[in-house]
């Protein structure tokens, strides 16, 4: 039994392996259009691959999935987090789950993630074929036919692992599997605005963050960058909105509460409460609710509040001022740019196409697809490694 691997990245890699521990007499070949295997487990988490994710019931990872989720119930019962740490343990590769829940090998290295798949490569005889830009892919009544500029290879089954990518995309398009179209998702939120110039670098603990006309609203750490804003709270609406943020061009604008879960009311109070109490203190030398100083004394500035001024002598006009840069600091967003070097897309090969038992596409006999290829994605976390896991385990399974 011939079997093809598209894509020499995790997906491909993990399907490749458990087909070869399950059926060590098939003939299994790996295709890379590329010269660079297992480049994003490379770059993943910093260079030390968040390989999956601490939370281990189902119901617990659904919810990181904005596209996806609730089919995948079903195939992280059968093959979960805790499933892909016994893998690896028993490969030699111990993990560690950090407060956050990611989940890192002990070394904290990404190369030993990629040292234990390309030494199980080498013990099924798994052949590797890099510089394999497929052309074409075509059914015959038994066997699968892929092109390549330079060669042409048959398969008894096809897997299709190749991530995001355009040229993958269009070439199934053309075989006749229906693509949902791609669209980034994960991404930074590009701002030039006095309020933060020149402050990057500089971190909040948990603020509300809220795209102006949707219903987009989300909570988390933010991040100042050189760029604008990032942090989970920004990340988690650029996922969720990846499809909603594309139609806009990346051209909206954000209202920004500091405060976390504080009303405007309530801050007012807060502030007439320090204005009569402590009518000497210095607001410049007090930040409220955990922002940072840097930031705070700009936003003062912002509000024309001088740095000598005490608390007693603040106006109605400037209170009022200080309040709505507080709870609701609007920010206008023109355009995106990608988290770090990872990566995501929204969209792929539509999930209808597949049966999500086998991950056979329910039309086209003997191909199967797992991995970004399809429209899965998820949130930061270990997610995208562990549905690219998850369904390279039920087709070897099934296969």
């Amino acid at each position: 039994m011939k079997v093809i691997v598209i894509g020499g990245g995790a997906a491909g890699f993990f399907t490749a392996i458990n087909i070869a521990e399950k059926h060590p007499d098939w003939q299994i070949t790996i295709v890379e259009k590329t010269n660079k295997l297992l480049s994003k487990v490379k770059i993943s988490g910093g260079g030390r691959c968040n390989v999956t994710n601490g939370r281990t019931a189902a119901s617990e990872l659904v919810p990181f999935y904005p596209r996806g989720g609730k089919k995948l119930y079903g195939l992280f019962q059968e093959f979960g987090t805790a499933e892909m740490r016994k893998w690896l343990s028993k490969r030699g590769v111990n993990t560690h789950e950090e407060a956050d829940h990611r989940v890192f090998p002990a070394t904290n290295d990404s190369q030993t993630i990629i040292d234990c798949f390309l030494q199980q490569v080498r013990k099924h005889s798994i052949t590797i074929k890099t510089n394999f830009s497929v052309l074409s892919l075509r059914q015959t009544e038994e066997s699968w036919i892929v092109r390549s500029s330079s060669e042409t290879l048959q398969a008894d089954k096809l897997i299709i692992a190749t991530g995001s990518s355009p040229v993958a995309w269009k070439t199934l398009q053309q075989t006749g599997l229906e693509i949902v179209e791609p669209v980034p998702s994960l991404f930074t939120f590009n701002i030039k605005d006095a309020r933060i110039k020149d402050l990057m670098g500089i971190a909040f603990g948990n603020v509300s963050v809220k795209i102006v006309g949707t219903k987009l609203d989300e909570t988390g750490p933010l991040l100042i960058t050189h760029w604008g804003l990032s942090g989970p709270a920004i990340l988690k609406l650029s996922a969720w909105g990846a499809r909603e943020l594309s139609t806009k061009n990346y051209h909206f604008q954000i209202l920004i509460n500091y405060t976390g879960d504080q009303s405007a009311d309530q801050v007012r109070s807060n502030l007439n409460d320090l204005k009569s109490s402590n009518p000497k203190r210095k607001l410049s030398n007090h930040p409220m609710y955990d922002i940072p100083k840097r930031f705070w004394e700009r936003l003062l500035e912002y509000c024309e509040i001088g740095s000598d001024l005490p608390a007693g002598e603040l106006s109605k006009k400037q209170i009022n001022k200080l309040v709505e840069e507080l709870t609701q600091g609007l920010y206008d967003v023109k355009g995106k740019s990608t988290f770090k070097e990872e990566f995501v897309t929204s969209g792929g090969v539509k999930l209808s196409e597949v049966d999500l038992k086998t991950f056979e596409a329910k039309r086209f006999k003997n191909l199967y697809l797992a991995g970004e290829v399809l429209d899965i994605d998820a949130l930061t976390g270990g997610f995208n490694f562990q549905a690219c896991w998850s369904a390279g385990w039920i087709i070897s399974q099934n296969i």
